[in-house]
């Protein structure tokens, strides 16, 4: 397993600039909300979204050009979802990324509105895009994908301190995380003008690759060291959830992680040597340690 990704560590470097400039054109009328959202935007963070859609974007033999606009969409939804997250009224979480968490930063009612506008923005940003010819089907998928992350988080709230079996927490996890990692593939390979058989392999790969993601998460909050995750391991015990670890073991969760990556990586065999970079992205994201 690699210790990072070549894809991925490309998307970190690029990102910056792309989410900066994207931000620095919109109404600075509410300065402690612009510095709110840059807060949340751009303090770090992995960018597996945004590598996803450039990667996918490849897989389908077009090229990133027209991925841009997807991949800061992405990543505002997913920074918009973790704001919200760390809210008092629903993870109530003191640190993200290492550093402390939007509201704790600023104050409840920013956080909020911060959230609720990266949100809105992120279909600005689709919008945007120089190809108007896919920006329908785009906005659609990233619509369904949001919609799917509120459903997924109000399932998440209701679950705790209940007992759920492996079935239901699969369910939260579709919609809370893996929504959006399947709309990040989807968005990409749209962008690159994949066939239907490109865009069900690609989904497939997103779907597995998902699931796979939040159970190794899940095993990070057991295992993992405060300072390299970026947020209070042990969180989910905290709060009485219910984890793919506390459910199976932790030796059983740690294998469906790596039977759920080699799902994923099997999917992508029909599309060769374009799909290397998301292969190298899935390994890494199932070795992580952070």
């Amino acid at each position: 397993m690699p210790e990072s990704s070549s894809l991925l560590l490309a998307t970190q470097a690029r990102m910056p600039a792309l989410l900066a400039a994207f931000l620095d054109a919109r109404n600075p009328l509410a300065s402690r909300l612009s510095g709110a959202m840059r807060y949340a935007v751009m303090n770090g963070g992995k960018r597996v979204r945004p590598a996803l859609v450039f990667g996918a974007a490849q897989a389908a033999g077009g090229g990133q050009q027209h991925a841009k606009p997807a991949a800061i969409a992405v990543e505002l939804i997913h920074c918009y979802s973790l704001v919200h997250d760390d809210l008092p009224c629903m993870d109530d979480d003191d640190l993200r990324r290492g550093v402390p968490t939007c509201h704790k930063a600023f104050d409840e009612a920013t956080a909020l509105l911060a959230g609720d506008t990266l949100q809105a923005l992120a279909f600005v940003a689709l919008a945007e895009g120089p190809d108007q010819s896919i920006v329908g089907r785009q906005v659609k998928v990233l619509s369904v994908a949001a919609a799917d992350m509120a459903v997924g988080q109000a399932l998440d709230v209701a679950g705790e301190g209940k007992s759920l079996d492996v079935a239901a927490l699969e369910q939260i996890h579709r919609h809370k995380t893996g929504a959006l990692i399947r709309a990040s593939v989807a968005l990409g390979a749209i962008a690159g003008g994949a066939d239907v058989a490109t865009l069900q392999a690609l989904d497939t790969f997103a779907d597995r690759l998902g699931l796979a993601f939040q159970v190794h998460d899940d095993v990070l909050d057991v295992i993992g060291d405060t300072g390299r995750i970026g947020k209070t391991a042990g969180a989910d015990a905290a709060l009485n959830k219910s984890t793919y670890p506390a459910l199976l073991g932790l030796d059983a969760a740690q294998a469906l992680a790596v039977r759920l990556h080699d799902e994923a990586v099997a999917a992508l065999a029909p599309l060769g040597m374009a799909a290397a970079p998301l292969r190298e992205l899935a390994d890494f994201l199932v070795a992580r340690d952070h």
